[in-house]
């Protein structure tokens, strides 16, 4: 097949592979400090009072998250944690720092679903012989993503997973999608990207040549979808749009994404 035939499709994590939802960051904090002190507890850490414990990180990760705002780059939540454990005197095995940084997110993961339909459609995806990643803006370190998505059976479809901590640049900054690309050995045209944002995911992969599809979420509800955008409701539909897109380019040659919409 000539032209834009889709030769890998990439995936955002929140609200598109993994489902959250509308979350309460206050409450979900409180539960994770709670995990992460009681974990140190556990294991002697000189961690002192839990309320200055959960003031002091609250102060921290809000520094951090005004750092990357003003940036545009992302921490690493793994690197932190090491940073400010040292300073208070703990001593922890590169294991016990990495199911601390899973203590950390463990509230989040237990409110994580995915779609009821999600391994199949990713097996169809892979049976086409399209090549399958996951490219996310997140500080959660890649230990801890990749232990959700073994919990949830993700993990297995994604050889290739990037995170925007890895980087100086992030979606939608063209730059990390073209990244992606090049390690998929792929031309950016002929790559599928699924995201949940307007500003993140199908900007960025407006900017980068990428054909953009955007999942129905909470997050782009009432949002215009510009032209070239196609639009699905559950990820099962993947597999039908990708054979029409391929079609379309036997048909008509290489058409643009407007053209194709």
């Amino acid at each position: 097949m000539a032209g834009r035939t889709v030769q890998a499709v990439l995936f955002d994590l929140g609200e598109t592979l993994l489902l959250f939802g509308r979350l309460k960051a206050g409450k979900l904090f409180k539960q994770a400090a709670r995990f992460s002190y009681d974990y140190l507890k556990q294991r002697g850490q000189p961690v002192g009072r839990f309320g200055v414990y959960r003031l002091w990180n609250l102060l921290g990760i809000r520094l951090h998250l005004l750092y990357s705002f003003l940036t545009g780059t992302d921490f690493d939540s793994l690197s932190l944690l090491k940073e400010y454990g040292r300073k208070k005197g703990f001593t922890l095995s590169e294991a016990e720092w990495e199911e601390l940084n899973w203590q950390w997110y463990r509230p989040l993961a237990e409110k994580g679903r995915i779609e009821p339909q999600t391994h199949s459609t990713l097996q169809k995806l892979r049976e086409m012989g399209l090549q399958l990643g996951i490219l996310s803006n997140t500080f959660v370190h890649g230990s801890t993503l990749d232990r959700h998505l073994q919990q949830v059976g993700l993990l297995e479809f994604f050889d290739l997973r990037l995170y925007s901590y890895q980087f100086s640049f992030r979606k939608p900054d063209p730059r990390i999608f073209l990244e992606a690309a090049r390690r998929m050995q792929t031309e950016p045209q002929k790559v599928v990207f699924v995201g949940d944002r307007m500003d993140k995911d199908v900007r960025g992969a407006l900017r980068a040549g990428m054909i953009p599809v955007l999942k129905e979420a909470y997050t782009n509800q009432k949002k215009r979808v510009p032209d070239g955008v196609f639009r699905i409701q559950y990820l099962s539909e993947l597999p039908e749009l990708i054979k029409q897109l391929n079609e379309d380019v036997n048909r008509e040659g290489s058409p643009s994404v407007s053209e194709m919409h």
